[in-house]
């Protein structure tokens, strides 16, 4: 039997491999194929707009689990990432944060040439389909249906007023214009107009699908790139316990994630040596940097009970204030991302039971000093990899978290929750705020770096994505970033798929 071969394969059919697979088959000489190692996103919890809690820790998630974390406790800490048509946009919370002008220049400033602000705000207003309008930080008309906190049990005046009464801009501040920090407003969330899910499979890749030159392949988990000398020239992958091979005439793309794309690379023989041959694997380039670079938002409850009971929302969460705690960083992105809640949501009442009404606030820590690594297990390519993110080594994320709640209390005690406040719950104003957060303290679920782009030692793409040492392979993901965003990062793989398209089909 011949193998099959295509122009472009594809690895992930996420945020940017939905874009890539939409992008380059827009062009009908071009063959394209995308693998999946999950399944199609036709669950109807998938698209609901409450659907997705449910899904976490189920068919649809890798349900990583890292090594032990000293810095939480000696906890294991379980890091849902989409195993599904759509990847991470299909199970996600769906919001919406690009992270901040200073991120993309830094990244520039690192070895990402034609990554600052400037140079990718085009690519967010082609991406976007804006309710809000079409405006020099925003975009209508594109793929995907970007709305302002479309839930209303979940918009708080109290938070965006009482951030105000702090000196903070607002309410109603668009984190995603012209400055992100330092005003308090709504989130926004990829969800359309009927009040479902817009995903990266609904809004980019199943347009696509009636091309006859794109082909999707699901539950095909790939095991490695195949190379003929130093040159990309297919993969391997298991489809109901087959392994099979296929070509790629032109080049390999891997969109597999933070966790899946360095490990492919290190299964292919790309990334530090002696690893590599500590598992018996042949060298084919001796990278250091793949899978080094490992950094993740990390997430904390803060509660307080309400004197009002409001309806419970079906997000989880709606309202945002974007900040900086680190003292003389003025010119550094945001630290602190803090987003809050006003009732507790439906799909989280029976594992957060206050024995009353609650409002939440979530202190998310978004630029973090404690940076981790992805390796193998061992040469077996179905096993999963080895994650140690490092939570909390660095005691100066734990000092934002600190000064987050504090903050929260803040906020909590101004005059527009005078009707509201009914006290202090979780940690309690008593509470040794140090050991709180190292006991309660979790990721949110946005790993990257670990494949980052940049001119260094441990640089693993350069600026147009290629892997050093090879030809005819990128990586186009969130492990491309040579540092996290200042918010949910789902935004900004959106972003690398578009600019990565572009890259590919101008090569």
């Amino acid at each position: 039997m011949a193998t099959e071969k295509y122009d472009y394969i594809i690895v992930g059919a996420g945020a940017s491999g939905c874009v890539i697979a939409n992008r380059l088959s827009a062009n009908p000489a071009l063959k394209v194929l995308i693998l999946e190692a999950g399944a199609t996103d036709t669950d109807p919890g998938i698209h609901a707009l409450g659907g997705f809690v449910p899904l976490w820790g189920g068919d649809y998630d890798w349900k990583f689990a890292t090594e032990t974390q000293k810095g939480m406790g000696g906890r294991q800490i379980i890091i849902n990432q989409g195993r599904v048509i759509g990847g991470g946009t299909s199970i996600n919370a769906m919001m919406y944060v690009r992270g901040n002008r200073r991120n993309y220049d830094q990244w520039n400033a690192l070895g990402a040439d034609g990554w600052s602000f400037d140079d990718v705000l085009p690519y967010y207003r082609r991406i976007e389909d804006y309710e809000g309008g079409a405006s020099e930080y925003h975009g209508v008309g594109g793929p995907l249906k970007i709305r302002d906190c479309p839930d209303p049990a979940m918009r708080s005046e109290a938070f965006q007023v009482g951030a105000t009464e702090l000196g903070y801009d607002g309410p109603n501040w668009d984190n995603n214009g012209a400055r992100q920090e330092d005003g308090a407003g709504f989130l926004q969330f990829h969800v359309d107009d009927q009040g479902n899910r817009a995903s990266a499979a609904t809004a980019y890749l199943a347009p696509a699908m009636k091309r006859p030159n794109l082909t999707v392949q699901t539950e095909a988990e790939v095991t490695r790139v195949l190379f003929s000398g130093t040159r990309a020239s297919g993969v391997e992958y298991v489809h109901q316990g087959q392994t099979l091979q296929v070509e790629a005439e032109r080049e390999v793309i891997l969109s597999a994630g933070a966790f899946l794309s360095p490990k492919l690379l290190l299964l292919s023989g790309i990334g530090p040596a002696d690893h590599l041959r500590e598992l018996g694997l042949k060298v084919l380039v001796d990278l250091p940097g793949v899978g080094q670079n490992l950094q993740d938002h990390v997430q904390l409850p803060v509660v307080f009970r309400s004197l009002v009971n409001l309806p419970q929302p079906d997000l989880l969460t709606g309202n945002v204030l974007f900040v900086r705690t680190r003292p003389g960083m003025d010119a550094a992105p945001p630290d602190l991302q803090m987003n809050y809640t006003p009732a507790v949501p439906k799909a989280l009442a029976p594992v957060m039971n206050f024995g009353g009404p609650a409002s939440i606030f979530l202190p998310i820590l978004v630029q973090p000093y404690s940076i981790g690594e992805v390796r193998l297990r061992s040469a077996d390519p179905l096993d999963a990899p080895s994650i140690n993110p490092n939570y909390l080594q660095q005691d100066a994320d734990v000092q934002v978290l600190v000064a987050a709640v504090k903050l929260a209390r803040e906020i909590i005690n101004t005059k527009a929750f005078a009707g509201l406040n009914g006290g202090e719950l979780v940690p309690g104003p008593d509470a040794d705020l140090v050991a709180f957060i190292r006991a309660q303290s979790s990721t949110l679920w946005h790993p990257a770096g670990t494949c980052k782009i940049g001119y260094d030692a441990r640089a693993v793409v350069d600026s147009a994505l290629r892997v050093y040492g090879v030809q005819g392979l990128r990586v186009a993901d969130a492990s491309v970033m040579p540092t996290v965003t200042s918010g949910n990062t789902v935004a900004a793989c959106f972003l690398i798929g578009e600019k990565a398209a572009d890259m590919i089909l101008n090569a």
